[in-house]
């Protein structure tokens, strides 16, 4: 095989304005080919402003984790290329962080650190070798373990500088790496199902479908759609890990669970999955989309936990089934992040509000959760019972995990399907307070402001100020758990229906005013596998016990619901100032020949709120054993059971200074 010839420096983008549209062109050429379109697309970045707890996360996130990363740190491993073998993967963080940049960056224009960006790209674009790579393997060493991986991410980060900024010198950047890919891996004569660790069947390459893709829509290239065609067709072949090959699409179309699809890791799954849908948006193929809604129905039924993620040592694991139980390493953040992603992938190309209600819960629960109260770190691990452990480095170099890395995307996805376009109208998909500016197809700039205390309190009330009276639908979400909903525009009231959208097609004029109500009675949650525990739900909040706030007693109790499974929750008045929602929770002292039957009622907060002291004191529990043994409620030193690096409970990571 010939050398991969060098290509000439690109300079920074001096073209005109007008070049910037080319990646616009470029999809709709591939539109007029058959490709398909989204139902609802975000606003424009910088039109959606989400204030309350959720906005006061995104500064945190912004501005402690993702604006506060030391780029030398994460560059390093560029220049050495040094990495060889299973235990190497600082090939990823570039392009993590980078994404999870770009997305901070696109919600807040104005307060971004252009030049720390800029020096971000620049720094990698200095690392690229005379034949394309970006990589930190060592030459002899490529295509390794976790090679393509990396430059998956590499990839993603560029085109995400491109798109953010029309940096011309990213875009051509990113053509020269998957070139250089495609030299060393040619389609049709490479399976990258056979590359990679033994263990994963060749999943974690295969993810570089999603780039490969986007980098055709946004260059008009059509060697990259063929390549991830190829990518695509090499999954039904038989390969030396897989004699039937990873037939992630074909199993997907039976309904085989995830656990029994060629290898269960969660995370670089769903990633597959990301990237078949960017091919279904090109070519059209409802073979790839009706995979992909299969395959996220099918996690929802055998996979999916409470809190809205999944996974145990980062494996599919059966988990709606098994969440009862005290698992080793539940819930990778990287997992929760990437369900969110395929979610919204989902809500885009279908419509439907479904993919929404289950980002809201992860996002509330699982996502929150793995964050610290400061916004500055994230959990590896999140288990429904136990303890909080802030992740471990995984390498003390870079001082980064990959969940620390990857937190950020999910949380900074949050302004990208709060309010979108639908058709020629609009969509709201998250109720929170805060202010959005979408324009309608026809350049029409409306005015959405939200003022809410939700999930808190159950009334919203929307303001919808048009800049100039003209006539669009707006569609509502309506969550599948509120059952009792009521909805008025201008004091008349609007018949709703649980899981769907509300249309609301009118005329409007600036100073229209929506009522929404939605039902937040708590809901007792029978546990999936028919196990004697129950949870407690409160509209899109899963709720737990915590030892700040629940004492133990010696006595057993059960959790009181009424005959529709619905639990009278009374907000608790005095709670730690760190602890946001709290409720009272009803519960009935088992009888023993000490007490009579009788009524008592246990504090119960917020998921991401519960065993918030990161620290081996600061203990929670969400399933409910009935019965519960109040002197036994909270299991002890879970952290464990978190990996063999965890020898004893680490406090949250100090960083260096960038």
């Amino acid at each position: 095989m010939p050398p991969c010839p060098p290509a000439r420096p690109v300079p920074r983008d001096r073209r005109p304005r007008w070049w910037r549209c080319l990646p616009l062109l470029a999809f709709a050429a591939s539109c007029a080919q058959g490709a398909a379109t989204d139902v609802l697309t975000p606003a424009a970045p910088g039109t959606v402003t989400v204030a309350g707890r959720l906005g006061d996360k995104l500064e945190r996130s912004r501005h402690q984790r993702v604006y506060a990363q030391n780029l030398e740190r994460i560059l390093q491993p560029y220049r050495d290329r040094r990495e060889e073998n299973a235990g190497h993967w600082r090939c990823e963080y570039w392009g993590k962080w980078f994404t999870s940049a770009a997305l901070a960056a696109a919600y807040a224009p104005t307060g971004t650190p252009r030049t720390k960006l800029n020096d971000a790209v620049r720094g990698l674009l200095a690392t690229q070798t005379h034949d394309g790579y970006i990589g930190t393997y060592k030459p002899d060493k490529h295509l390794g373990i976790w090679d393509v991986w990396g430059r998956k991410y590499t990839l993603l980060g560029l085109i995400a500088a491109y798109d953010l900024t029309g940096d011309a010198a990213a875009l051509a950047a990113a053509r020269r790496v998957a070139d250089h890919l495609m030299h060393e891996a040619p389609p049709g004569k490479f399976n990258l199902g056979e590359n990679g660790i033994d263990v994963l069947k060749g999943l974690a390459p295969n993810s570089i479908l999603e780039p490969m893709v986007l980098l055709h829509v946004r260059t008009g290239d059509a060697r990259y759609l063929d390549f991830a065609r190829s990518l695509v067709a090499d999954w039904e072949k038989p390969n030396r890990f897989l004699p039937q090959g990873l037939q992630l699409i074909a199993s997907a179309q039976q309904g085989v669970p995830p656990l029994r699809i060629a290898s269960p890791k969660a995370y670089e799954m769903m990633s597959c999955f990301e990237g078949l849908c960017e091919l279904y948006r090109v070519t059209g193929d409802p073979t790839y989309l009706d995979a992909t809604v299969r395959f996220a129905h099918s996690i929802r039924r055998t996979e999916l936990m409470i809190h809205g993620s999944g996974s145990n040592h980062e494996l599919w694991c059966d988990g709606t089934r098994t969440q009862t139980e005290l698992l080793e390493q539940p819930v990778e953040t990287c997992v929760t992040v990437t369900w969110m992603k395929l979610c919204h992938q989902l809500l885009r190309l279908t419509g439907d509000p479904l993919w929404a209600d289950e980002m809201e819960v992860s996002l509330y629960n699982a996502l929150l959760g793995a964050m610290t109260p400061d916004g500055g770190w994230w959990a590896y691990f999140s288990p429904l019972a136990g303890q909080r452990v802030p992740s471990h480095f995984q390498h003390a170099d870079v001082q980064m995990s990959c969940c620390t890395a990857n937190g950020p995307r999910g949380l900074h996805l949050t302004p990208a399907w709060a309010v979108m376009r639908r058709g020629d109208g609009l969509a709201v998909n998250l109720y929170a307070p805060g202010r959005a500016t979408p324009a309608l197809a026809d350049g029409t700039v409306v005015t959405l402001e939200q003022r809410t205390d939700y999930p808190a309190g159950d009334a919203i009330t929307i303001e919808v100020s048009p800049a100039r009276r003209t006539r669009f639908s707006l569609a509502l979400r309506i969550p599948a758990w509120s059952k009792r909903t009521t909805l008025a525009v201008n004091g008349q009231a609007v018949a709703v229906r649980p899981g769907t959208y509300a249309i609301l097609e009118r005329e409007w004029s600036p100073g229209d005013r929506i009522s929404l109500q939605l039902d937040l009675r708590g809901r007792a949650v029978p546990a999936p596998s028919g196990a004697p525990q129950l949870a407690v739900m409160r509209g899109p909040l899963v709720l737990a016990l915590d030892n700040r706030l629940a004492q133990a007693q010696d006595v057993a109790v059960r959790l009181v619901a009424d005959a529709e499974g619905y639990v009278a929750l009374q907000p608790v008045k005095v709670k730690p100032a760190e602890v946001w929602l709290a409720f009272e929770v009803p519960f009935e002292v088992r009888p023993t020949h000490f007490f009579k039957h009788r009524t008592i009622t246990l504090p119960m907060c917020d998921f991401a709120s519960a065993g918030n002291g990161w620290n081996s004191a600061s203990l929670f529990r969400t399933w409910l054993p009935q019965p519960l043994f109040l002197r036994q409620m909270f299991p002890t030193e879970t952290w464990r059971l978190m990996g063999p690096e965890l020898k004893e409970c680490p406090p949250i990571p100090v960083l260096t200074p960038p």
